[in-house]
């Protein structure tokens, strides 16, 4: 007898409760852990800059959202595209409702079927996502490899080059340089995702592009601004004034999505000035990341030895993971377990997101922790940067882009 539609729906549904959760799990959810008490140590957020609940970000939203809103308009959002703009140092830029359709737009305003996108193999999911939704033929090529995306483009034809300047699992960095170089030797353009430099990076947090000294040469970057920015919403800086109209007519983000309401635009304005102002809140989260990173590296935590903010230690199975995950949480530390489908299988992760609010005591708690998981559950082997050219590539997911 054949299934029904919602019967085969329920089959997933199934398999998911009982062959993940009860056969894979143990019957607990692996993002469920213990709740956190207030001396526990979170590096489970994204708010790098520890700038949430900032005075002069909530009172801007305050404002906006008392004030009688009258008829609407598109001028605030046309002056924050303008600021964020001139912020990362590019001609023009797009407000998104998010980052997920900033690089989906994005990549479905610029690809089609007769363009190969290349995309590092753990590039966001959204980057992958947008060139399925301008049916573009997708070549992944291996993490931070300049040498596989040349022999790719060798044999597909020019297209475009779709990156994260830091990647979101262990932090790690894309040779920004030399994918400049591929993109203009290959006659290909380059997309780069800032959403974890945006803020943390460059001039007044203005990105690892600017840092770089590569704006000029980089035609397309987006940004979460979920991230350092606390905020709700996503940008597209763009080399080309004329773009953004383009953009805001042919994406179907932009054309089928509600535009960002005023409180929200008031609250990003606000972030802004406070994000360009913080520069001793970088230099703390600099100091703070370095010395965890050097610990863990020491301590045999191969995947934590790249400079940033961003680290994870190796999980291996999902119920090691788990394992490893209460362990933590146990001595008061939170970091956020990555699973499939956003690591391979058996791959499993355990990401800290370091933040400008720790002080030296809880980073002393969290070395300390970590030495306790090396000594009770050893160092797995860091899990690679890229898979074979043969394996299947694991794109990467975000839940608050």
């Amino acid at each position: 007898m054949i299934p029904t539609v919602a019967e085969r729906v329920q089959f997933r549904v199934d398999r998911f409760q009982y062959g993940r959760m009860v056969e894979e799990w143990g019957g607990r959810h692996i993002l469920h852990g213990r709740r956190p008490g207030p001396d526990d140590v979170l590096l489970n957020h994204d708010d790098y800059l520890a700038i949430a609940g900032d005075a002069r970000i909530t009172e801007a939203l305050c404002i906006a959202l008392l004030a009688d809103a009258g008829a609407s308009s598109d001028e605030p959002q046309i002056a924050m595209e303008q600021a964020l703009a001139e912020y990362v140092r590019a001609p023009a830029g797009v407000l998104c409702q998010s980052g997920w359709e900033a690089n989906t737009g994005l990549l479905q305003t610029i690809a089609d079927p007769r363009t190969p996108v290349y995309i590092d193999s753990i590039a966001h999911m959204s980057l992958w996502h947008g060139a399925k939704m301008a049916g573009a033929p997708i070549h992944p090529f291996r993490h931070n490899f300049p040498g596989h995306l040349r022999e790719e483009i060798r044999t597909y034809g020019p297209g475009i080059i779709a990156v994260d300047s830091i990647y979101s699992t262990t932090g790690s960095r894309s040779p920004l340089a030399q994918m400049c170089d591929v993109a203009e030797q290959t006659g290909s353009l380059l997309v780069v995702d800032e959403s974890r430099a945006i803020g943390t990076e460059g001039p007044h947090g203005a990105g690892m592009v600017v840092a770089l000294g590569l704006a000029e040469r980089i035609p397309f970057r987006t940004a979460s601004l979920s991230k350092a920015f606390v905020g709700r919403a996503g940008f597209v800086a763009v080399n080309g004034v004329d773009f953004v109209d383009y953009f805001k007519m042919e994406a179907y983000p932009a054309v089928f999505s509600a535009s960002p309401l005023p409180h929200e635009i008031a609250g990003l304005a606000a972030t802004l000035a406070v994000v360009r102002a913080e520069d001793s809140r970088r230099d703390r989260l600099r100091q703070i990341s370095a010395r965890v990173r050097g610990a863990l590296s020491a301590l045999g935590f191969e995947s934590c030895a790249a400079a940033g903010h961003i680290m994870a230690l190796p999980g291996g199975s999902e119920l090691r993971a788990i394992a490893i995950r209460d362990f933590l949480e146990a001595r008061g530390i939170f970091g956020t377990i990555l699973c499939p489908p956003v690591t391979p299988r058996n791959r499993t992760l355990i990401r800290f997101a370091m933040h400008a609010a720790l002080t030296d005591s809880q980073v002393d708690r969290i070395i300390q922790a970590c030495t306790e998981v090396r000594d009770t559950f050893g160092v797995l082997p860091p899990m690679p940067g890229a898979p074979r050219a043969d394996s299947a590539p694991i794109p990467t997911v975000d839940s608050n882009r």
